[in-house]
C-alpha cells in the first residue's frame, strides 16, 4: 500500500496540526499522526484527547488504508528534504513505513491505526457560521487576557456568547477583562467556553479574510471547520462569571491619548517600576498626562509627560504596566479613550477607531498607590 505526495505540501499541512501533539503524552500513540488514505485524498489527524485537529490534501493513490506514523521523526525528515515528490509505502502486516525520495530511502515503524483514539462526533449540535476574519479578531483581542489559574477553570478559556446582540468573546483573569462583540453574527441564545490551547491552534491557521467558518457545538465539544481543516475541542465544563457585574457603569472622567505615544511611554517608564507590582502611576490634569514609575528598593525612578485630552477632575491612579502594555498591543486604533471613575475602581479602555458592527472593551483593575 503506497501513495505519492509532494514533500513540501505534506510538511506544510503537518505543521498546521502538529501543535496538537504534546511532548509528555499518556499513550505512545498520541505522539503519532493518523494517516487515512482514501484513493486520492489523504486525511491527517493529530490529537491529545482534549483537542483533535485534522487536515485533508490531495495525493496519488489507488488504495484506501490507514496507518499511524510517529510525528517527530516524520516532521524532522520532511523539514530536511528539498521539495520533491515522495512515495510512502506501508506494510499492512507490520505497519512498517518506507519513504522513498529521489536519492534515498528511509524506514521507520508505524503503529496500528485501530489503536488511535476515535474523534468525537457532532451529535445534537447547534451551528453558527461566521467569517474567518471575525473569529480571528475575536480570538486575537481576548486570548491574552485568559487566566492560567487551574483552580478557576472557567477563566482558563475564552467565553463565546451568542444572543440578540450578536457574538461576544470574553476573557478575564480577574485583573483584566476583555470583551469583543460583533453584532452582525446572529445564532440564537447559547454560550460555551473554549480552552486556550485550542484557540491558539485555531488562531495560527485562521486567515484574516471572508472564508466561512462553521462553528458547531453541543454541551461537551466544539467543532470548527473551514477550507481543508477541522478542529474539535472539549469545552470547559464550568459556569462563566458574570462579567457585566464588574464593568463600572458611571465613569465621568475621560482620558483621550494617542496610543503609540502612550504605549512607548509605558514601555520606557515600566523599566523603572517595582518588579513585583509593575506599578505605573498616571496623573491627569487638563491637557497633560504624566506617566511615572519608581522602585524604592533600588532608588529607581522615571517620569514622562504626554499631551492628552482629559475631561474630569484631576486624578492620580496606579496600574500594572504589564497589563496596560498587553492591552495596547492588542489594539489597532491610533487613539484610545480611557474611562475612569475613582482611583480604586477599574479603568475602561476603548479604541476610538472601530467598525460600526463591532465593540471592544478592555477593563483593567487599578494597583493601590504607594504612599
Amino acid at each position: 500500500m503506497r501513495f505519492v505526495v509532494s514533500s513540501a505540501q505534506l510538511f506544510k499541512n503537518l505543521q498546521k496540526i502538529g501543535g496538537v501533539i504534546s511532548t509528555n503524552t499518556v499513550l505512545p500513540i498520541l505522539e503519532d499522526f493518523l494517516f487515512d488514505i482514501d484513493k486520492n485524498t489523504l486525511n491527517i489527524t493529530a490529537t491529545d484527547l482534549d483537542t483533535t485537529m485534522s487536515v485533508s490534501m490531495d495525493v496519488e493513490s489507488k488504495e484506501s488504508f490507514k496507518v499511524a506514523i510517529p510525528a517527530r521523526i516524520l516532521l524532522d525528515s520532511l523539514k530536511a528534504l528539498a521539495e520533491q515528490p515522495i512515495t510512502i509505502a506501508v506494510d499492512e502486516t507490520t505497519n512498517g513505513i518506507e519513504i522513498t525520495t529521489d536519492n534515498g530511502k528511509y524506514k521507520l515503524s508505524g503503529e496500528n491505526s485501530a489503536d488511535f483514539p476515535k474523534e468525537p462526533t457532532a451529535e445534537g449540535v447547534d451551528e453558527v457560521k461566521l467569517a474567518s476574519s471575525i473569529l480571528n479578531k475575536g480570538i486575537s483581542k481576548t486570548l491574552f487576557a485568559v487566566s492560567n489559574d487551574e483552580l478557576r477553570p472557567a477563566m482558563t478559556g475564552v467565553f463565546f456568547q451568542l444572543d440578540d446582540n450578536g457574538i461576544t468573546f470574553v476573557a478575564t483573569d480577574a485583573h483584566k477583562l476583555v470583551k469583543y462583540n460583533h453584532s452582525e453574527i446572529k445564532g440564537g441564545n447559547a454560550s460555551f467556553i473554549v480552552p486556550k490551547k485550542a484557540l491558539n491552534l485555531l488562531k495560527a491557521v485562521l486567515q484574516n479574510n471572508d472564508t466561512e467558518v462553521s462553528v458547531q457545538f453541543n454541551k461537551s465539544n466544539a467543532f470548527f471547520s473551514f477550507n481543508n481543516i477541522q478542529l474539535i475541542c472539549r469545552l470547559i465544563d464550568a459556569k462563566y462569571p458574570d462579567y457585566n457585574a464588574v464593568i463600572p457603569k458611571e465613569n465621568p472622567n475621560l482620558l483621550s491619548v494617542q496610543k503609540e505615544d502612550f504605549f512607548s511611554s509605558l514601555k520606557r517608564t515600566s523599566i523603572y517600576s517595582n518588579k513585583t507590582t509593575h506599578q505605573v502611576v498616571l496623573k491627569m490634569a487638563g491637557s497633560e498626562l504624566t506617566v511615572s514609575a519608581q522602585d524604592l528598593d533600588f532608588s529607581n525612578e522615571a517620569s514622562e509627560k504626554l499631551s492628552c485630552d482629559y475631561q474630569g477632575n484631576a486624578m492620580e491612579i496606579g496600574f500594572n504596566a504589564k497589563f496596560l502594555i498587553e492591552m495596547l498591543a492588542a489594539l489597532d486604533s491610533s487613539d484610545i479613550n480611557i474611562e475612569l471613575s475613582t482611583p480604586n475602581r477599574a479603568g475602561i479602555i476603548r479604541p476610538t477607531d472601530k467598525d460600526e458592527n463591532e465593540d471592544l472593551l478592555m477593563l483593567v483593575m487599578p494597583v493601590m498607590l504607594n504612599n
